[in-house]
């Protein structure tokens, strides 16, 4: 998957560029020799004369600094060769000179660094985690260090200091990492004196909850006896407490976001996004406005960032699945859309997700689902008929096209040795963030008891019968565990490879696009990340201390420098 892992022989020097689907290079605008630059082993850059097959806008970047492979030949923003420095010289006709040329790139990599595909987050919320970036409330120990963080916030910014009817929105809190077990309400917003008066409205760091003030609540009452598919917390006067759970959370009345707020949320996600060494993210779909936003920009060639976008699902509205048209390779390949995100049910966290058996910490409860089996069961075949990518069950893939349609299911974290058979006869993508284990686990069994929990994030078993998994940034985590130092059931842990491909060809074959990304190979995209580390061989102590030197969309960087 690195080139180090996955070295790429150059074709004969009478044969085409392997295209893999993708848009060809454009041929040079003129016959004059251009000057292309290589880095070799470390040492530095080499200039060599290109006779021939470039463009003005050509690029020679040696990449990774490894024994077998060491270039990228970049033109026009997709690879147009990789292999070793003899192997490039000799297939295009390259011979070394010792003058520059104005229209040349320099890059070279450090030695020692590694260059791997660009990464993918499978599924992410980019629109709602800007949100939560504003005002960041995840890593708060209690309730009181969420007041301070608000507080703070609140003094930082006169003009909502200044106005105590602006709405202060906020996310990332998480109930189960306080030390009371009890769940936060309107009550204790109120009775901090910087927050009180105020409407306040916090997300939860799973999506799947809100936590509102004594002033929104005024402002979204009325409110209904029971929200379908979803959860109103209510006091011992049965008013509601300002806590609201999965469908509960769209009766909460929201101001309208402007344009000005949306592109500064988008701002502030893709900031940390290419920082990580992020190149495409699969956006799931929490609300229509983001793919509407996305499209926007799209249109306007303003997409800094690769997204996959989920097209919200609105059970209560009209089908739209034979109207609407996919997006694809919109933006200059920056936006697709083929997929519907349907919210099936809740989050571990908060106790929603819906279990074959009660919890084991509140036997009164399964979890709840937010949609009837009615409803899928209706709406599932049509999307499917008409081409889109859904969250699928059993039933609604007959007579469908499996590698056509490529089913997928989110958040497959919780299952069965039986449902893991079944995923794997029939197909369908499975879809698993790791780095939500990092917080599960150290709640997790009090939800499910001793046993269920060796079915939670059984990475190697789901592997074991499926073709693809689509894990997040958990490429390795920090040995701190229930179970000691040595991981939490280590006999789960993914491969490195497993791991990489996770982040990289498995996501783009999810989203439809592994012809053009996920790898490092001739005719594909130059989507790539520069690491400090070689994180397929140094020890694993060592992995979580590696760096993102740079991060590079169609060959110019938009993070770091090299």
């Amino acid at each position: 998957m690195s080139l180090r892992q996955r070295p790429v022989s150059p074709p004969k020097k009478d044969s085409a560029v392997p295209q893999q689907g993708s848009v060809p290079p454009a041929q040079p605008k003129s016959t004059n020799p251009v000057w292309i630059v290589l880095g070799a082993l470390g040492l530095s850059a080499l200039l060599f004369l290109a006779s021939n097959s470039f463009s003005l806008a050509a690029l020679l970047t040696i990449l990774l600094l490894m024994h077998c492979t060491q270039c990228i030949l970049v033109d026009n923003g997709y690879i147009l060769n990789t292999g070793t420095l003899e192997e490039v010289q000799l297939h295009w006709n390259i011979r070394v000179a010792d003058v520059s040329h104005p229209e040349l790139q320099i890059r070279y990599t450090p030695a020692g660094s590694i260059v791997v595909p660009g990464l993918s987050d499978a599924h992410a919320h980019l629109l709602e985690y800007g949100a939560s970036r504003e005002l960041a409330l995840e890593g708060t120990k209690d309730i009181q260090g969420m007041f301070r963080a608000y507080g703070k916030y609140i003094l930082a910014n006169p003009e909502i200091q200044k106005n105590t009817s602006t709405y202060v929105l906020g996310g990332g809190w998480d109930h189960t990492v306080w030390p009371t077990t009890r769940w936060p309400t309107a009550a204790d917003l109120d009775s901090d004196p910087v927050l009180r008066g105020r409407p306040i409205i916090l997300q939860s760091k799973d999506c799947h909850a809100l936590w509102v003030s004594g002033k929104v609540i005024e402002k979204s009452s009325p409110f209904p006896d029971v929200v379908e598919g979803g959860v109103i917390f209510r006091d011992e006067s049965g008013h509601p407490n300002g806590m609201f759970l999965d469908n509960a959370q769209d009766i909460i009345f929201q101001p309208e976001l402007t344009d000005a707020d949306l592109m500064r949320r988008f701002s502030i996600a893709v900031r940390d996004v290419v920082a990580v060494g992020l190149t495409s993210v699969h956006d799931a779909g929490l609300n229509p406005m983001s793919l509407k936003f996305f499209a926007k920009q799209a249109e306007l060639k303003k997409l800094p960032i690769r997204i996959y976008g989920m097209t919200f699902f609105d059970e209560n509205g009209e089908y739209w699945g034979n109207k609407t048209k996919p997006i694809i390779d919109a933006g200059n390949g920056r936006l697709n859309a083929r997929s519907v995100k349907i919210f099936a049910d809740g989050a571990l966290r908060t106790s929603g997700a819906a279990l074959y058996e009660p919890y084991a910490d509140d036997p009164t409860t399964t979890g709840a689902m937010r949609i009837t089996s009615e409803v899928l069961h209706h709406w599932l075949p049509l999307f499917l008929r008409d081409g889109w990518q859904v969250d699928v069950f059993e039933a609604s893939l007959k007579g469908i096209n499996i590698s056509a349609s490529r089913p997928r299911l989110e958040h497959a974290q919780i299952i069965t040795q039986a449902d893991r058979i079944r995923l794997g006869k029939l197909g369908v993508i499975a879809s698993i963030q790791p780095t939500h284990a990092i917080s599960d686990m150290w709640y997790a069994q009090d939800r499910l008891g001793p046993e269920r929990i060796k079915n939670l994030y059984a990475f190697s078993r789901l592997i074991h019968f499926l073709d693809f998994t689509l894990p997040l940034l958990g490429f390795l985590l920090d040995g701190k565990s229930p179970h000691g130092p040595g991981g939490w059931f280590p006999e789960e842990r993914l491969s490195r490879q497993e791991a990489l491909r996770g982040m990289t060809i498995d996501p783009a074959y999810a989203s439809f696009t592994e012809t053009t990304l996920g790898s490092l190979e001739p005719g594909k995209r130059a989507d790539f990340v520069i690491l400090s580390q070689d994180i397929m061989t140094i020890a694993a102590d060592k992995v979580l201390a590696t760096k993102v030197i740079a991060t590079v969309i169609d060959g110019t960087p938009v993070y770091g420098q090299f």
